[in-house]
């Protein structure tokens, strides 16, 4: 960890708690910071306020009060969650004080250099990815972000012998400075959170702070089959290293003539790839292209790619009952995601689908359906999801209460060589706090089959 005297004395509120907030305290104590922490939990619920207290940090809790802004501090560390319009966002704003997330003190404290990702999709899959391919090569990553540890604990245990993979959402990314990864990655973009940015051009605008501080000794690794992409790379100071599942490039990475290439340099056979899935080729090809930049060897990126079967809950393998093979994808919060899904597999499937009603209708899977054979819907979109189904010639549609209850009624509905997919759609919040809870309730009860 690097001697950072920044941060000594000075006056510092901590904005909401969370495992981010918590950990930003504590380091900017250590620093010899003046900390006040300010969170919506009353005292008497949060442990981690009381944690902070017990440190002599102080606490203040239950309420936002505006008029704390007028404390005298030098510094907000917000939150990533908290959005921008908040009243005591806006107050620093007009008071004159800067206002950063967590990762800018992790990236100011680290003698690590930073390996990037995100993007509307397929960010944890790449990150996970970076890291094994690099753990498996002997360059002694560590991970962070919204993927593993907060970013300033693990940055205070780097050493420049380590890398940090940091997966970094766009809230995070609208907090920085002079956060600088020798490597950023933007997998895609797509219209998402826009509830938080208000428009399309302002969530592309959070993306691209990803590489607003790179130069020309550091690289900006993209989606060459997205102009939106493309247009954040032409605003980059840094080598742009394009990736593509579907065109040969001049350079970078891509796939030809069934191989994975980088820089003209065969790798490994598509066909040999364990994690399935269109989509999950780009996340490969940004994260071979992040490996070779780092010095990997072939052997080991071939070593993870003909192993690795996902992360849990995004497309994750959990095995094989009777002939069929089922598959967790409770991470598909939103339409995209449970096409891309779809068209991972040529197996007729059984999809399992459902859950928080957002308003939309589901018309746009209806052209992803051609290869499901039946679906078992529950939560409050159930209707919905039938209704497009029907309008797809879905032959086999059941309604059942829950996901406990979906996994024995598709597995009564399929036969041998069919895959039992749970790719929902929709958020979990009308049924399960998380959609981590709603797939491991799958995954249980896909264990009781056997």
């Amino acid at each position: 960890m690097k001697q950072v005297n920044r941060y000594l004395h000075k006056k510092i509120l901590v904005l909401g708690l969370a495992k981010s907030g918590v950990s930003a305290a504590s380091l900017l104590h250590k620093l010899g910071a003046f900390v006040t922490v300010n969170d919506y939990k009353p005292l008497s619920e949060n442990p981690e306020a009381q944690g902070l207290l017990q440190q002599g940090i102080t606490v203040i809790c239950g309420s936002h009060p505006i008029d704390l802004l007028d404390e005298g501090f030098e510094l907000i560390v917000k939150n990533p969650g908290i959005p921008y319009y908040n009243p005591m966002i806006e107050g620093a704003f007009e008071r004159g004080i800067p206002v950063i997330t967590e990762v800018e003190l992790a990236y100011q404290i680290s003698e690590a250099p930073f390996i990037a990702i995100t993007g509307t999709n397929g960010k944890t899959t790449t990150t996970t990815l970076i890291y094994e391919m690099m753990l498996a090569g002997g360059k002694k990553p560590l991970i962070a972000g919204n993927i593993g540890t907060v970013a300033s604990e693990v940055a205070q245990l780097a050493t420049k012998e380590n890398t940090i993979v940091i997966e970094l959402s766009s809230f995070q990314l609208m907090g920085i400075d002079e956060f600088k990864p020798k490597m950023a990655i933007l997998t895609n973009l797509y219209d998402a959170h826009l509830d938080y940015h208000g428009t399309r051009d302002e969530y592309i605008n959070a993306k691209a702070l990803i590489t607003k501080n790179q130069t020309a000794e550091d690289y900006f690794i993209h989606n060459n089959d997205q102009e939106k992409v493309i247009a954040v790379g032409e605003g980059s100071n840094a080598e742009l290293i394009p990736f593509s599942p579907y065109h040969e490039l001049d350079h970078g990475a891509y796939s030809k003539d069934g191989w994975l290439v980088f820089n003209g340099e065969k790798i490994m056979e598509v066909k040999d790839i364990k994690l399935p899935g269109a989509h999950n080729l780009e996340n490969i090809l940004s994260a071979v292209a992040a490996s070779k930049l780092s010095g990997v060897s072939n052997e080991a990126i071939i070593e993870v790619l003909t192993t690795f079967t996902g992360v849990k809950h995004r497309l994750q393998y959990v095995g094989e009952v009777s002939g069929r093979t089922f598959y967790n994808d409770s991470k598909a919060t939103n339409i995209l995601a449970t096409q891309n899904a779809l068209a991972a597999f040529r197996e007729p499937i059984i999809l399992l689908a459902g859950g928080l009603d957002r308003g939309n209708e589901f018309d746009e899977l209806v052209p992803s359906f051609k290869g499901v054979k039946g679906i078992v819907t529950f939560g409050q979109t159930a209707e919905k999801i039938e209704k497009a189904a029907m309008e797809a010639g879905i032959k086999m549609i059941q309604r059942v209460d829950n996901v406990e209850k979906a996994v024995p009624a598709a597995f009564d509905m399929s036969e041998a060589k069919d895959v039992i997919l749970l790719s929902p759609a929709c958020a979990s919040w009308d049924q399960y706090k998380t959609f981590e809870v709603r797939g491991d309730i799958f995954i249980d009860a896909v264990h009781k089959l056997k």
